[in-house]
């Protein structure tokens, strides 16, 4: 499917007997994800903060599909109790996924640490994610054409990892933090791809990018300019979340999407569009920042992956 053909949610294939994690699924691109699988008759596990939130977004989804097969559990990505409790509870009730879309995410907040005193962005978008992921790997393998799906942003061509201070202790930036964390989703997405790869997994891992989509992220981020921006002089440029969200699901469901591979919109700037494989930044594949990050990540969360390291 090439993206002149227009690929929307009507080319997604019956994903009737898959079951999906969707993070941050209450709102947003989550959202626009879990109510596109379950009208294709996917189960989707709604992994959300605010469970009466999620119990809202099920009964939207209802409303208009009543066999929607949803359930609403606990998540907190910032937290890796619950991450932990999270997964062992999956795991405990049978419920092997098919897809993980690591979709949640925090935007432009003021300086913010965890409990665990990881920078808020950091941990949300990114730290939790890769403990989820790694949690959750071994009982997805053996799933139906199983996949882990990473989204990131365009942002993470003009970001970097500040490793020598991750937390923003000397020096923070609610924008540069924000793509820093984006970087990191691309950095692990691509370099999970390449250990699956070494290790012959079935688990593909896809990474996808929404452009620029109208969601709380931005009209409600908490710093006044960032909110500004792009929660009102911008936002008559900006996508609505069921289009933003087509490049995860693109990458979710579409039979011919590639491990390892960046998926966005195919409008100019890439703000916009149907899905198409775009570039990822030469960062977010260099083998050495990868090591660099998979350790950090690792010593930050406790998880280990249990997959070789790509040669």
């Amino acid at each position: 499917m090439t993206s002149a053909e227009r690929w929307s949610t009507e080319h997604i294939p019956d994903q009737d007997g898959r079951i999906f994690v969707v993070t941050g699924a209450n709102s947003g691109l989550g959202l626009a994800t879990t109510r596109a699988v379950a009208r294709k008759g996917a189960r989707v596990i709604l992994a959300v903060r605010d469970e009466d939130k999620g119990r809202r977004a099920v009964a939207q989804i209802t409303a208009e599909r009543p066999d929607a097969r949803l359930e609403v559990r606990r998540l907190d990505l910032t937290d890796t109790a619950s991450i932990h409790t999270f997964a062992d509870r999956l795991k405990s009730d049978g419920v092997r996924p098919d897809v993980l879309v690591n979709n949640a995410g925090v935007m432009a907040p003021p300086r913010t640490l965890t409990a665990e005193g990881v920078e808020l962005q950091f941990a949300a978008n990114h730290l939790g994610h890769f403990a989820l992921t790694g949690l959750l790997l071994e009982a997805m393998t053996d799933g139906d054409d199983p996949r882990v799906v990473t989204v990131t942003s365009a942002n993470h061509r003009r970001a970097r990892i500040f490793f020598d201070d991750p937390t923003g202790e000397r020096s923070y930036s609610p924008m540069g933090h924000y793509n820093q964390s984006k970087l990191a989703g691309a950095v692990f997405g691509y370099a999970l791809h390449r250990r699956l790869t070494a290790a012959g997994s079935p688990v593909r891992s896809v990474l996808a990018h929404p452009g620029y989509t109208a969601t709380g992220l931005q009209t409600s981020a908490p710093v006044a300019r960032v909110r500004l921006l792009f929660g009102r002089l911008l936002l008559p440029l900006a996508q609505s979340p069921d289009q933003g969200a087509l490049p995860q699901l693109y990458a979710a469901t579409a039979p011919d999407a590639r491990g390892g591979a960046l998926y966005g919109p195919d409008g100019p700037g890439e703000l916009r569009g149907a899905p198409r494989q775009v570039e990822l930044a030469r960062r977010a594949t260099d083998p050495q920042t990868a090591d660099r990050l998979w350790h950090l990540s690792g010593q930050l969360t406790g998880v280990r992956f249990a997959l070789p390291a790509a040669s």
